[in-house]
Protein backbone atom coordinates (compact mmCIF):
# COMPACT_ATOMS: atom_id res chain seq x y z
CA UNK A 1 0.00 0.00 0.00
CA UNK A 2 2.87 2.34 0.72
CA UNK A 3 4.47 1.70 -2.65
CA UNK A 4 1.15 2.17 -4.45
CA UNK A 5 0.59 5.41 -2.56
CA UNK A 6 4.03 6.74 -3.46
CA UNK A 7 3.43 5.96 -7.14
CA UNK A 8 -0.03 7.53 -7.13
CA UNK A 9 1.08 10.74 -5.43
CA UNK A 10 4.02 11.06 -7.80
CA UNK A 11 1.73 10.78 -10.83
CA UNK A 12 -0.27 13.67 -9.38
CA UNK A 13 2.81 15.85 -9.15
CA UNK A 14 4.05 15.28 -5.61
CA UNK A 15 7.75 15.09 -4.85
CA UNK A 16 7.99 11.89 -2.83
CA UNK A 17 10.33 10.52 -0.21
CA UNK A 18 9.74 6.76 0.03
CA UNK A 19 10.60 5.42 3.49
CA UNK A 20 10.88 1.72 4.26
CA UNK A 21 12.49 -0.48 6.87
CA UNK A 22 14.35 -2.13 3.98
CA UNK A 23 16.34 0.37 1.94
CA UNK A 24 16.28 -1.85 -1.15
CA UNK A 25 12.49 -1.63 -1.28
CA UNK A 26 12.50 2.14 -0.82
CA UNK A 27 15.11 2.67 -3.54
CA UNK A 28 13.30 0.32 -5.93
CA UNK A 29 10.03 2.26 -5.68
CA UNK A 30 11.83 5.59 -5.93
CA UNK A 31 13.65 4.41 -9.06
CA UNK A 32 10.36 3.27 -10.63
CA UNK A 33 8.89 6.71 -9.99
CA UNK A 34 11.89 8.52 -11.46
CA UNK A 35 11.90 6.22 -14.48
CA UNK A 36 8.28 7.24 -15.04
CA UNK A 37 9.18 10.93 -14.99
CA UNK A 38 8.37 11.62 -11.35
CA UNK A 39 10.47 13.01 -8.55
CA UNK A 40 11.38 10.61 -5.74
CA UNK A 41 14.08 9.46 -3.37
CA UNK A 42 14.30 6.58 -0.90
CA UNK A 43 15.39 6.33 2.70
CA UNK A 44 15.71 3.52 5.25
CA UNK A 45 13.50 4.20 8.25
CA UNK A 46 12.35 2.32 11.32
CA UNK A 47 9.24 4.21 12.40
CA UNK A 48 9.54 2.88 15.95
CA UNK A 49 12.85 4.78 16.30
CA UNK A 50 12.36 8.46 17.14
CA UNK A 51 15.72 9.51 15.74
CA UNK A 52 15.14 7.67 12.47
CA UNK A 53 11.73 9.31 12.05
CA UNK A 54 13.16 12.77 12.64
CA UNK A 55 15.91 12.03 10.09
CA UNK A 56 13.29 10.87 7.56
CA UNK A 57 11.25 14.05 7.85
CA UNK A 58 14.31 16.30 7.76
CA UNK A 59 15.52 14.49 4.64
CA UNK A 60 12.25 15.29 2.90
CA UNK A 61 12.55 18.95 3.84
CA UNK A 62 16.19 19.08 2.75
CA UNK A 63 15.37 17.48 -0.60
CA UNK A 64 12.23 19.39 -1.50
CA UNK A 65 12.32 22.56 0.58
CA UNK A 66 9.23 21.84 2.64
CA UNK A 67 6.82 19.17 3.82
CA UNK A 68 3.12 19.75 3.28
CA UNK A 69 1.73 16.23 2.75
CA UNK A 70 2.40 12.97 4.56
CA UNK A 71 1.04 9.45 4.26
CA UNK A 72 1.81 7.23 7.24
CA UNK A 73 1.41 3.70 5.90
CA UNK A 74 3.89 1.60 7.90
CA UNK A 75 2.41 -1.29 9.84
CA UNK A 76 2.90 -4.86 10.98
CA UNK A 77 0.20 -7.55 10.96
CA UNK A 78 -0.76 -10.16 13.51
CA UNK A 79 -1.97 -13.69 12.90
CA UNK A 80 -4.95 -14.69 15.05
CA UNK A 81 -3.54 -15.45 18.51
CA UNK A 82 -5.49 -16.35 21.65
CA UNK A 83 -5.11 -14.00 24.60
CA UNK A 84 -3.02 -16.40 26.71
CA UNK A 85 -0.70 -17.10 23.78
CA UNK A 86 -0.10 -13.42 23.02
CA UNK A 87 3.48 -12.83 24.09
CA UNK A 88 4.96 -9.58 25.31
CA UNK A 89 7.26 -9.68 22.27
CA UNK A 90 4.27 -9.77 19.92
CA UNK A 91 2.48 -7.05 21.85
CA UNK A 92 5.53 -4.78 21.99
CA UNK A 93 6.45 -5.18 18.30
CA UNK A 94 2.90 -4.55 17.13
CA UNK A 95 2.49 -1.44 19.24
CA UNK A 96 6.01 -0.18 18.50
CA UNK A 97 5.21 0.08 14.80
CA UNK A 98 1.45 0.56 14.56
CA UNK A 99 0.90 2.88 17.52
CA UNK A 100 4.21 4.37 18.69
CA UNK A 101 5.40 4.69 15.09
CA UNK A 102 2.33 6.65 14.08
CA UNK A 103 2.76 8.98 17.07
CA UNK A 104 6.42 9.56 16.24
CA UNK A 105 5.66 10.30 12.59
CA UNK A 106 2.96 12.83 13.43
CA UNK A 107 5.14 14.49 16.05
CA UNK A 108 7.93 14.90 13.48
CA UNK A 109 5.74 15.85 10.51
CA UNK A 110 3.29 18.37 11.94
CA UNK A 111 5.84 21.12 12.81
CA UNK A 112 7.13 21.15 9.23
CA UNK A 113 3.61 21.12 7.78
CA UNK A 114 2.76 24.10 9.97
CA UNK A 115 5.93 25.83 8.79
CA UNK A 116 4.86 25.20 5.20
CA UNK A 117 1.62 27.04 5.85
CA UNK A 118 -0.59 23.99 6.29
CA UNK A 119 -1.27 20.73 4.56
CA UNK A 120 -2.63 17.26 5.16
CA UNK A 121 -1.77 13.91 6.68
CA UNK A 122 -3.37 10.53 6.10
CA UNK A 123 -2.80 7.65 8.50
CA UNK A 124 -3.40 4.11 7.30
CA UNK A 125 -5.26 2.33 10.09
CA UNK A 126 -7.48 -0.77 9.83
CA UNK A 127 -11.04 -1.96 10.20
CA UNK A 128 -9.57 -3.77 13.22
CA UNK A 129 -9.37 -0.33 14.83
CA UNK A 130 -13.10 0.22 14.35
CA UNK A 131 -14.46 -3.17 15.38
CA UNK A 132 -13.09 -5.82 17.71
CA UNK A 133 -12.12 -9.19 16.27
CA UNK A 134 -11.48 -12.31 18.32
CA UNK A 135 -7.84 -13.31 18.92
CA UNK A 136 -6.48 -10.03 17.54
CA UNK A 137 -5.78 -8.18 20.78
CA UNK A 138 -2.30 -6.88 19.95
CA UNK A 139 -3.13 -5.71 16.44
CA UNK A 140 -6.62 -4.47 17.28
CA UNK A 141 -5.54 -2.44 20.28
CA UNK A 142 -2.70 -0.88 18.30
CA UNK A 143 -5.12 0.13 15.55
CA UNK A 144 -7.77 1.40 17.99
CA UNK A 145 -4.96 3.54 19.40
CA UNK A 146 -4.19 4.82 15.91
CA UNK A 147 -7.81 5.87 15.43
CA UNK A 148 -7.72 7.84 18.67
CA UNK A 149 -4.37 9.40 17.76
CA UNK A 150 -5.69 10.45 14.35
CA UNK A 151 -8.84 12.06 15.75
CA UNK A 152 -6.96 13.78 18.57
CA UNK A 153 -4.32 15.31 16.30
CA UNK A 154 -6.97 16.32 13.77
CA UNK A 155 -8.81 18.23 16.48
CA UNK A 156 -5.65 19.87 17.81
CA UNK A 157 -4.41 21.27 14.50
CA UNK A 158 -7.53 21.88 12.39
CA UNK A 159 -7.57 25.60 13.24
CA UNK A 160 -3.94 25.85 12.09
CA UNK A 161 -4.62 24.56 8.60
CA UNK A 162 -3.53 20.96 9.03
CA UNK A 163 -6.02 18.26 8.05
CA UNK A 164 -5.53 14.79 9.51
CA UNK A 165 -7.59 11.82 8.38
CA UNK A 166 -7.40 8.05 8.51
CA UNK A 167 -8.03 5.29 6.02
CA UNK A 168 -9.15 1.95 7.47
CA UNK A 169 -8.53 -0.84 4.95
CA UNK A 170 -10.11 -4.24 5.22
CA UNK A 171 -8.31 -7.21 3.71
CA UNK A 172 -6.07 -5.98 0.90
CA UNK A 173 -4.17 -8.37 -1.35
CA UNK A 174 -0.61 -7.49 -0.31
CA UNK A 175 2.38 -9.45 1.05
CA UNK A 176 0.91 -8.98 4.56
CA UNK A 177 -1.46 -11.83 3.69
CA UNK A 178 1.32 -14.16 2.58
CA UNK A 179 0.79 -16.50 5.54
CA UNK A 180 -2.71 -17.34 4.32
CA UNK A 181 -3.39 -19.82 1.52
CA UNK A 182 -5.07 -18.62 -1.67
CA UNK A 183 -8.00 -20.91 -0.95
CA UNK A 184 -8.45 -19.35 2.49
CA UNK A 185 -8.26 -15.84 1.06
CA UNK A 186 -10.76 -16.67 -1.69
CA UNK A 187 -13.13 -18.19 0.87
CA UNK A 188 -12.94 -15.08 3.03
CA UNK A 189 -13.38 -12.77 0.04
CA UNK A 190 -16.59 -14.61 -0.85
CA UNK A 191 -18.08 -13.49 2.49
CA UNK A 192 -17.59 -9.79 1.72
CA UNK A 193 -20.36 -7.71 0.16
CA UNK A 194 -18.09 -6.89 -2.82
CA UNK A 195 -16.94 -10.54 -3.03
CA UNK A 196 -13.22 -9.81 -3.41
CA UNK A 197 -10.16 -8.55 -1.60
CA UNK A 198 -9.04 -4.98 -2.02
CA UNK A 199 -6.10 -3.84 -4.12
CA UNK A 200 -3.26 -1.63 -2.97
CA UNK A 201 -4.00 0.93 -5.68
CA UNK A 202 -7.56 1.27 -4.38
CA UNK A 203 -6.24 2.26 -0.96
CA UNK A 204 -3.76 4.62 -2.61
CA UNK A 205 -6.52 6.38 -4.52
CA UNK A 206 -8.41 7.15 -1.31
CA UNK A 207 -5.23 8.40 0.37
CA UNK A 208 -4.54 10.64 -2.63
CA UNK A 209 -8.07 12.06 -2.44
CA UNK A 210 -7.79 12.84 1.28
CA UNK A 211 -4.43 14.55 0.73
CA UNK A 212 -5.77 16.60 -2.18
CA UNK A 213 -7.60 19.91 -2.25
CA UNK A 214 -10.70 17.95 -3.27
CA UNK A 215 -10.90 16.95 0.40
CA UNK A 216 -10.26 20.47 1.70
CA UNK A 217 -13.26 20.32 4.06
CA UNK A 218 -12.47 16.85 5.40
CA UNK A 219 -10.58 16.36 8.66
CA UNK A 220 -10.93 14.04 11.62
CA UNK A 221 -12.52 11.35 9.46
CA UNK A 222 -11.76 7.64 9.50
CA UNK A 223 -12.83 6.23 6.14
CA UNK A 224 -13.27 2.46 5.85
CA UNK A 225 -12.10 1.02 2.52
CA UNK A 226 -13.11 -2.55 3.15
CA UNK A 227 -15.42 -3.87 0.44
CA UNK A 228 -18.36 -3.45 2.81
CA UNK A 229 -16.85 -5.66 5.54
CA UNK A 230 -17.93 -3.51 8.48
CA UNK A 231 -21.49 -3.27 7.20
CA UNK A 232 -21.71 -6.79 5.79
Amino acid sequence: MGAATARRLATEGASVLVADLHIEAALRVATEIRDGGGRAAGIETDVSDAGAVQEMVQRAVDLYGKLDLAANVAGVPQNPTPLFETTLELWDLTHAVNDRGLFLCLQAEIPHILQAGGGAVVNVLSVNGMRAFSQMIAYGSSKFGGVSTTLTVASEFASQGVRVNGVAPGSVDTPMLADFSRDALDAFAATLPLKRLGRADEIASVIAFLLSDDASYVTGTILPVDGGWLNG
